[in-house]
């Protein structure tokens, strides 16, 4: 799968970059490119495993993995599980559910600002919502929020269900069905 996608450069320019199913030279890239600077940031996502997310989704149909990539660089990723959740108060409705969403270390604003692309992570979000809207679910998309990243899902309009006592105390974040 590969779909152009526009990101903010700079305030005037705007640039096509790539979104595609993640790969192992994206993990690779992940490995020897975010590593360090995130670590230097101190930043949870260090931690993640990409190798281990990209071996899900090739093994498992209930999740994918993608990419965004520009100039040959991994931008951001993100891995969606698909098939198992389930919208929190409502009618249960299926959703698409982000496991894990991250934009690479120069494009977030607490380690380089401006960032060198703005809007990865704001478009990933909206990627899973046009996932959500192929798979049939209507734009229905869930995840837990990581401490400290809250005000990024408040701004991009999704609702905040609270802390989760299941997750960690995680807060949980919805998007409703798009309005037809």
């Amino acid at each position: 799968m590969f779909r152009p996608v526009s990101l903010q450069k700079s305030p005037n320019e705007t640039v096509t970059a790539t979104f595609c199913t993640l790969a192992l030279a994206h993990v690779e890239q992940i490995d020897i490119f975010w590593r360090a600077i995130l670590q230097a940031a101190q930043e949870p996502v260090i931690s993640w495993d990409w190798a281990y997310k990209l071996r899900l989704a090739v093994n498992d149909s209930c999740y994918e993995a993608y990419a965004i990539e520009w100039e040959e660089l991994v931008q951001g990723v993100m891995l969606l599980e698909t098939q198992w959740h389930r919208l929190w108060l409502s009618a249960r409705s299926p959703l698409v559910y982000v496991e894990y969403l991250a934009s690479a270390p120069w494009n977030r604003r607490p380690i380089e600002d401006p960032p060198y692309l703005a809007g990865v992570g704001r478009t990933l979000l909206l990627l899973a919502r046009q996932r959500s809207v192929e798979l049939g679910y209507g734009g229905r998309v869930g995840l837990h929020s990581l401490p400290g990243t809250e005000a990024f899902y408040h701004l991009n309009n999704m609702a905040d269900y609270g802390p989760d006592p299941d997750k960690d105390g995680l807060v949980y974040f919805e998007y409703p069905a798009l309005q037809r």
